[in-house]
């Protein structure tokens, strides 16, 4: 059975339309035109523009250029859609006009549509509220899409993103000073080096995400200043005046956030530098994440054949064949996803580098990468987290076993021989298998005493 259809016009003509849909002619043209992908724009920007579309009605108001009347049914509609009670009524992919222009539509024509349906009226009649004329009132596409892309990615860093990673640190932090007194051998180019405790090595860790946290929260600042007031080109046409002051004073309300305009709207439409930045903290962020997770997959490496010096939680068996195999799972995950976050920052990049003159048409690419790495990165933070850090612990025994036999304790005796003669003594070690110890008293460089007294690891770190 055939589901029945209503007809609704734009400027290209009519189009039919499933009526239990409140969307128009606009968006029905865009998901018959855009056949592409599965990716759909995102729940977060849906949100946004919600509080958008209220935020511009509440200033259309307070200026006088829209009434109380349908203002107040803009208002509640919008409503509705930052609550998610309409997300069904918005169907469109990532793949569509590069403004976003046909997202943007589908919102007014939503709204247009559920006042008009709450009214009892004719769905699709644009009477007693136009998408347009109404609901898109003092705006354009052009500047309500990098303004919910702003809005979207700021509020899904403050929610999300930033408190996984203040999770994390503080985990690292808890698990550096558990680990201090614990002293091990250190290693540069992979090969053993002068003594660290574990404390230290995790502290390095701590300090990579305290910066990276930095990052993020000084580029998140930047995304407080909105296009919206630009309109069509940056010139404001057609917007009253203060209409982005006003704007903002309402959203701010709205998202108790502290929104601002852009001092320079035509910037604000033609370019995306300040989300560039925003995506590269992210990218540096995964960076930091896959150098800290591979030294700790290493360092768990084994049981016996390998390192051994951490002990990973068993989550789940690590083999279909190899009874007893455990494998760093929660480490390999996150490594993925910091895989993809490197990848969506190369789209961020050249998508924001192919603007031109007056608008940059990658709006929705852009959005949804950095949208989905951020969310990436908060759950694979939080899984690998809870999952991985919290359990694990240090192998002391095989950690000391490494320390003892290391070959670079013989550093300590540099001042005392000089290089050379120190270098003798590990070298003699390495070759006969010998202890530094009995190497050095062979070679009657140091007396027993003193190599005790100065060879101690404790004095090293």
């Amino acid at each position: 059975m055939t589901n029945k259809k209503r007809l609704e016009f734009d400027s290209l003509g009519s189009k039919q339309i499933d009526k239990k849909r409140l969307w128009g002619a606009q968006t029905q043209r865009s998901l018959e035109n855009f056949k592409i992908g599965s990716e759909k724009i995102p729940n977060e920007l849906i949100v946004a523009l919600g509080q958008q579309k209220k935020a511009a009605a509440q200033a259309n108001v307070e200026l006088r250029i829209l009434s109380n009347k349908i203002g107040s049914k803009i208002i509640n509609a919008c409503n509705e859609i930052i609550n998610l009670k309409l997300i069904d009524e918005f169907p469109l992919v990532v793949w569509q006009t590069g403004s976003g222009t046909q997202t943007n539509m589908n919102a007014n024509e939503v709204i247009s549509n559920y006042i008009i349906k709450k009214l009892k009226g004719k769905i699709g009649s644009k009477k007693p509220i136009h998408p347009n004329d109404h609901v898109n009132l003092s705006q354009s596409s052009n500047d309500t899409f990098p303004t919910i892309m702003h809005i979207a990615i700021n509020e899904l860093s403050i929610k999300k993103l930033i408190p996984s990673i203040k999770n994390l640190i503080q985990e690292f932090q808890s698990k550096k000073k558990k680990f201090q007194k614990i002293i091990k051998i250190g290693r540069t180019h992979t090969q053993d080096a002068t003594p660290i405790t574990l404390g230290d090595e995790f502290s390095a860790f701590t300090t990579q995400l305290q910066s990276c946290l930095k990052r993020i929260e000084i580029a998140r600042k930047e995304l407080e200043y909105l296009a919206q007031g630009g309109t069509a080109v940056g010139s404001g046409i057609n917007a009253p005046k203060n209409f982005d002051k006003v704007f903002c004073k309402h959203l701010n309300i709205i998202t108790k956030g502290n929104y601002k305009p852009s001092p320079n709207k035509f910037e604000a439409l033609s370019s995306h530098d300040p989300l560039v930045n925003f995506s590269n903290s992210l990218k540096t962020l995964s960076i930091s994440l896959l150098k800290i997770i591979n030294d700790i997959r290493f360092l768990a490496s084994g049981p016996r054949s390998g390192l051994g010096e951490l002990i990973l939680p068993a989550n789940e068996p690590g083999s279909s064949i190899m009874p007893g195999k455990i494998n760093p799972t929660q480490i390999e995950a996150l490594s993925m996803v910091c895989a993809q976050v490197i990848g969506n920052n190369t789209t961020v990049d050249i998508a924001a580098a192919n603007g031109h003159f007056q608008l940059n048409a990658y709006k929705p690419v852009i959005a949804y990468n950095i949208i989905q790495s951020m969310k990436l990165l908060g759950e694979g933070i939080n899984s690998f987290n809870i999952n991985c850090l919290k359990g694990l612990k240090a192998n002391k025994k095989i950690i000391n076993n490494h320390l003892n036999n290391s070959l670079m304790l013989v550093t300590a005796l540099n001042k005392t021989l000089g290089y050379d003669n120190a270098a003798k003594i590990a070298k003699k070690a390495f070759e006969e298998n010998l202890t530094l110890k009995k190497a050095a008293l062979e070679l009657d460089l140091i007396s027993e005493k003193n190599f005790d007294k100065i060879v101690d690891p404790k004095k090293m770190i």
